[in-house]
């Protein structure tokens, strides 16, 4: 089921918000400073190109990690997480884009706050 939702979630928009992800990281990668936030954008869209059987995880948080979700809100983190919102409604209209919004809203709260979360393959 979980190839089934990546394959659906693909065509229907993930690649879009996967090269979202990625033309940012490069944007990023342009400077010394943003290569931390770069790095983080290609993680990310990394997964966004196959989100189903992962899931996000929130650990504690430590001062370089808010510094850097600070940052991050401030350069990219907010446009990226309207992004998310936006393509997430989009897709609950439907019954059937359910999973699909729920798993770009899930995104939403990564694009805020990037650094200080893990990536984990679901059993």
């Amino acid at each position: 089921m979980k190839t089934i939702g990546n394959i659906l979630w693909f065509l229907l928009g993930g690649f879009l918000l996967a090269l979202l992800w990625t033309l940012s990281g490069m944007l990023l990668c342009l400077t010394l400073i943003g290569i931390p936030f770069g790095l983080q954008c290609f993680k990310n869209a990394s997964l966004m190109l196959h989100p189903f059987g992962y899931d996000v995880i929130y650990g504690t948080i430590g001062v370089p990690s808010l510094l850097g979700n600070i940052i991050w809100i401030f350069l990219l983190g907010w446009e990226l997480a309207l992004a998310s919102l936006a393509a997430g409604f989009l897709c609950c209209i439907t019954i059937v884009g359910i999973p699909f919004g729920l798993q770009s809203i899930k995104f939403a709260k990564l694009a805020l706050m990037p650094f200080g979360a893990k990536i984990v393959k679901i059993r």
